[in-house]
């Protein structure tokens, strides 16, 4: 991009870029996301080998999206050979806990529990730690509303806190917890410690990596998702700058359901909805003029299925051009032929009726 040149309105910069892992998909809720995400997975499949969408919203979306039905293991995407999906629970419930490595250790269990958050923070831990031994070259997240998104972006430091901690514990404990075990007749006991630290320091190792991972513009990039409204527009500045802080990369927003002049068609309703989207397009443009601002239509159709996925992803690769005003007002056209015709027929059925007078 050459100096003082705006940066172009697609994503045509996220799917060039080869060396990207990592791309999360998020916002505030009901602003499109699960179509976004699932419409860029869509074109990342036609340019990687491999491409795995995962949604990390309780509210799963992605089934309906796609029209298959997937569950918290990876499923192929009807019609394609290298597209898949999957949906898990940011939040398990206590027998997937128990289901956890970490988990099986009932003093290992007791001690991470005492670290509040900590066992969200390890189910995502368990999912990176699933994801990574399946070496997808690209990985979708189709992420929950903004404040759950902030909160799992988070957990690898979380985590990385909380089990420096225990880590830090085999030194002021260790030896008291080997003497204890010695004097009550744990079979072991001595090497307790050690065992329990091999357990921490080995999901460190993980979480660590994906700490550096997420922090790395090469690796990691965050889609902003949002509409042009004041709540949509406050939640993604603040989303912005939580993300600045956690030291990920975000460069792109997409501003959906926009409602172009040439779709209002003389109504009062439509026009005064694109007076009032336009005060906040050019606030979008104001403070984001470093960022690619894609802004897609808001359309007549849900978008469902992998045609409509397709055909809507379009829109995220090149700028959307909205229709001439003569084909806009198409269907006001259509309205005045059939009301000529209708008068027509009034006519005709006047002169036969006064005819047999």
């Amino acid at each position: 991009m050459e100096d003082g040149a705006q940066p172009e309105p697609t994503l045509d910069n996220v799917v060039d870029q080869n060396t990207l892992k990592w791309i999360f998909v998020g916002g505030k809720g009901g602003v499109g996301k699960t179509t976004c995400s699932s419409s860029l997975a869509v074109q990342l499949a036609a340019r990687r080998e491999s491409v795995l969408i995962i949604s990390t919203d309780p509210a799963h979306n992605l089934s309906d999206a796609f029209r298959q039905k997937f569950t918290k293991t990876p499923s192929l995407v009807q019609g394609f050979t290298n597209l898949y999906a999957m949906e898990v629970d940011p939040t398990p419930d206590s027998a997937d806990l128990e289901q956890m490595e970490w988990a099986q250790d009932g003093f290992f269990q007791d001690l991470a529990s005492s670290i509040p958050g900590i066992d969200e923070a390890m189910s995502f831990a368990e999912v990176m730690k699933q994801v990574q031994s399946m070496d997808y070259s690209t990985i979708v997240f189709d992420t929950a509303p903004t404040g759950h998104t902030l909160r799992l972006l988070n957990f690898p430091t979380l985590l990385e806190k909380g089990l420096n901690k225990l880590v830090s514990l085999k030194a002021t404990m260790g030896g008291m917890v080997g003497q204890v075990s010695r004097m009550v007749g744990i079979p072991g006991g001595e090497e307790l410690p050690d065992v329990l630290l091999g357990k921490v320091e080995g999901l460190l190792g993980v979480v660590r990596q994906v700490n550096a991972q997420f922090q790395d513009p090469a690796l990691t990039t965050f889609v902003c998702v949002c509409i042009p409204e004041f709540l949509s527009l406050y939640e993604t500045e603040r989303l912005v700058q939580e993300l600045a802080r956690y030291g990920i990369d975000s460069r792109n927003i997409v501003i959906n359901q926009v409602i172009f002049p040439e779709a209002a068609s003389g109504s009062r309703l439509l026009e005064a909805r694109v007076r009032m989207q336009q005060k906040y397009l050019e606030q979008f443009h104001d403070l984001y003029e470093d960022f690619h601002l894609v802004k897609l239509p808001l359309l007549e159709e849900e978008v469902r299925g992998v045609d409509a996925l397709k055909a809507f992803g379009v829109n995220l690769l090149q700028p959307y051009t909205p229709p001439p005003l003569a084909a806009a007002g198409g269907r006001e056209a259509e309205l005045e032929a059939e009301v000529a015709r209708l008068k027509a027929r009034v006519a005709e059925l006047e002169a036969a009726l006064a005819a047999k007078r």
